[in-house]
């Protein structure tokens, strides 16, 4: 029975999927670099938590911009731990990059970030899914040079300003 109706599975359950998947840039290449990055102005909550939790302090953090109206440029998570050594669970600080003479939104920290060498891995990917991406790609890079990922990193997403289109997320480590 399920010989005859393969081609319709197919075309309702597979072919969607991979559809979603290709739009959110499941397919995308990442980039790993060595190179240059900074220096970065941000104001951030401290977060730690669960690693699946981080969007809702980002969100909090977004609308106390919001309410000092206060321009928020991109996404930035400083991810301080290892979600690996601690079950899943991290410390970061989760804000936006700032203008150098906006003022701090009320309840938020600031953090400064100077220019230095890193590893940056780039992909051109869906928020959710950018990271495993970047991630992995960063592993592969550093593995046969004898070298793993290394905390404190750096995850910058910049929206690609559309609904339609997705954003650009960098992740960097230093050198």
């Amino acid at each position: 029975m399920f010989k005859k109706q393969w081609p319709a599975f197919v075309l309702a359950f597979i072919l969607p999927l991979l559809a979603v998947f290709w739009w959110w840039g499941g397919f995308n290449a990442v980039s790993v670099t060595e190179t240059d990055a900074g220096p970065y102005r941000y104001a951030y909550l401290d977060y730690e938590g669960p690693i699946s939790d981080m969007r809702k302090s980002q969100r909090t953090a977004l609308d106390k911009f919001t309410a000092a109206k206060v321009a928020a440029g991109d996404t930035i998570s400083v991810i301080l731990t290892d979600p690996r050594a601690a079950n899943g669970k991290v410390r970061a600080q989760l804000g936006y990059t700032l203008a150098d003479a906006a003022p701090i939104p009320d309840g938020l920290k600031e953090g400064r970030i100077e220019r230095r060498p890193v590893y940056a891995a780039q992909v051109q990917a869906a928020v959710l899914l950018a990271p495993s991406k970047a991630y992995q790609a960063l592993s592969d890079t550093l593995a046969p040079r004898g070298q793993a990922i290394a905390m404190p990193t750096v995850e910058l997403y910049r929206p690609a300003g559309q609904a339609n289109r997705i954003g650009t997320f960098t992740l960097e480590m230093n050198r």
